[in-house]
C-alpha cells in the first residue's frame, strides 16, 4: 500500500513549507514558538503509539514475502545475503562518518545531558566501560527477552524484531496451516499503514511544531546559529556517507561480482535514480527500476525476483541515515555513546530495515525505533526534521541503487533459461 508519486510530491512541498515557516516563527517570536512543543509532542506520541504493532506486522510481512525459506535456493539466499551485507555496510559507514566529522559537537544543554546521563550510568558501580566480550554478551542478551509483553511496553524493539523474524520464517514453512494467520497479519499491516498515511496528512503541522519549538528554544538561548551549524554539518555527514555507499561500496560490489563497469550500469539506471529522488518513494519507483534494469542487460528472472524483494526488505540509505542520526543526537546533548550503545544502534538500524520500506515516511518511524533502542531523548528530533525531507530523497535514491545492483549481482546465480525436467 503506497501513495501516488503526486501525493508524495505534495506532502514533501507541504513539509518543506512548514519547516520554512517554523524557522521564521522561531526567529521572529521565539517566546511563542517554544509553546508549539505540545503539538510536536502529540504528533510524536501518535507515531510512538503504533511503532510496536507496526514493526511486528511490517517485519513479518517482509519475511512472509520471501516465500518458503526452505525453497529460497541459491538465488534467494544470494539476494537475502546481499541485502543483509549491504545494509550492515551502510550502517557501518554511517557510524564511521558521523564519528569522524562529529557534527553534533557544540554547546551542551546541561538539563538535557543531566536527564540523559541519569539513565546511562554504568551498572554495579563500574568505573569504566566494559570490554568487548561483555559488550557482545550484553548485545546477545538484548536480542532475546523472557517477556515479550514487557519488552513491548518498554519499547524494547530488538527482541520483538528477532522474535517476529523467527516466527515469520517458521510460518513460511507451514503456509497451508497458517494461511489465515498470515492473512490477518497482512490485513492488520494494511490497516496500520492506513493509519500512518492518515498521520502523514497532519505531518506538516506536527513537524512545524517540532521544528518551531526546537529552534525557538535555541533562539531564546542565543544558540540558533550554532544549531544551524550543527545541522549543516550533520547534513554534510549524511550526504558523504550516502555518497561513499552509493559511489564506492555498491559499484565495487558490482564490479567484483560481474566484472563489468559499474558506472556504465549506474548511467543506465539514471532514470530510476532520478525518479526515486523526485518521488522519495522506492515503491513508486519500482516499475521504472524494473524497466531500467532489464534495459541494462540484467536477466528478467533476476529483476522480477530481486528488485520487488528489495523494495520490501532493503533500505541501505535509510539504515545509514538512522545510525548517523542517533550518534548525532548523542553528540548534540554532549554524551558519547559507548561501543555497546553503538553496536545496539547498528543492529537495530539493520533489523528495522526489514519490512520498513513499505512504511510511508519510513525514515521518521524507524528513527523512533533506533533512538528508543539506546534511550536517546527525542527533544532534538526537530533539529533533524529540518533537513529530513531533503535527505529522504537522497537516501531513497541510494535504496533504489542498492536494489538495482542486487539484481545484477544475484543475476549471476540465475541460469538464463529454466532447467528442463524429465519424467
Amino acid at each position: 500500500m503506497t501513495d501516488s508519486p503526486k501525493h508524495n510530491q505534495s506532502l514533501t512541498y507541504w513539509i518543506a513549507g512548514a519547516i520554512v515557516a517554523a524557522i521564521a516563527v522561531a526567529l521572529s517570536v521565539p517566546e511563542i514558538a517554544v509553546h508549539f512543543e505540545i503539538g510536536g509532542e502529540l504528533f510524536l506520541r501518535a507515531l510512538k503509539m503504533i511503532v510496536v504493532p507496526l514493526v511486528f506486522t511490517s517485519v513479518m510481512c517482509g519475511v512472509l514475502g520471501l516465500g518458503d525459506v526452505r525453497q529460497l535456493g541459491r538465488p534467494g539466499a544470494a539476494a537475502v545475503g546481499y541485502y543483509l551485507c549491504t545494509t550492515v555496510l551502510a550502517v557501518i559507514i554511517g557510524l564511521i562518518v558521523v564519528n569522524v566529522i562529529r557534527p553534533g559537537d557544540g554547546t551542551v544543554d546541561p538539563a538535557v545531558l543531566e536527564k540523559f546521563a541519569q539513565g546511562a550510568e554504568l551498572p554495579n558501580g563500574q568505573t569504566e566501560a566494559p570490554g568487548m566480550g561483555v559488550v557482545l554478551e550484553n548485545l546477545a542478551l538484548m536480542l532475546i527477552t523472557d517477556n515479550l509483553f514487557a519488552a513491548a511496553a518498554d519499547t524494547q524493539l530488538l527482541p520483538i524484531i528477532v522474535f517476529t523474524i523467527a516466527i515469520g520464517a517458521l510460518m513460511t514453512t507451514m503456509m497451508d496451516r497458517v494461511r489465515s494467520i498470515a492473512t490477518l497479519v497482512t490485513e492488520a499491516n494494511d490497516l496500520l499503514l492506513r493509519f500512518v498515511m492518515a498521520l502523514m496528512k497532519v505531518a506538516p503541522i506536527g513537524i512545524f511544531c517540532l521544528v518551531a519549538a526546537r529552534f525557538g528554544k535555541a533562539q531564546a538561548e542565543g544558540r540558533f546559529y550554532e544549531e544551524i551549524s550543527q545541522i549543516s554539518w550533520y547534513f554534510a555527514a549524511v550526504i558523504i556517507g550516502l555518497a561513499i555507499h552509493g559511489f564506492v561500496v555498491l559499484p565495487l560490489i558490482y564490479y567484483v561480482v560481474t566484472k563489468k563497469n559499474p558506472y556504465h550500469y549506474m548511467g543506465a539506471m539514471s532514470q530510476a535514480l532520478l525518479t526515486a529522488f523526485s518521488t522519495a518513494s522506492s515503491s513508486a519507483t519500482l516499475p521504472v527500476t524494473l524497466e531500467c534494469a532489464e534495459s541494462a542487460g540484467v536477466s528478467k528472472r533476476s529483476t522480477e525476483f530481486v528488485i520487488p524483494l528489495g523494495a520490501t526488505i532493503n533500505m541501505d540509505g535509510t539504515a545509514l541515515y538512522e545510525a548517523a542520526a542517533a550518534i548525532f543526537i548523542a553528540q548534540a546533548i554532549g554524551f558519547d555513546l559507548t561501543l555497546s550503545d553503538q553496536l545496539i544502534v547498528a543492529v537495530t538500524a539493520t533489523l528495522a530495515a526489514i519490512g520498513a520500506a513499505g512504511i510511508p515516511e519510513a525514515g521518521l518511524v524507524t528513527m523512533l525505533i533506533v533512538l528508543g533502542a539506546v534511550g536517546l531523548p527525542l527533544e532534538y528530533l526537530g533539529l533533524i526534521l529540518a533537513v529530513d525531507w531533503l535527505l529522504d530523497r537522497f537516501r531513497t535514491a541510494v535504496n533504489v541503487l542498492g536494489d538495482s545492483v542486487g539484481a545484477a549481482v544475484v543475476g549471476t546465480t540465475i541460469p538464463e533459461t529454466e532447467p528442463t525436467t524429465t519424467t
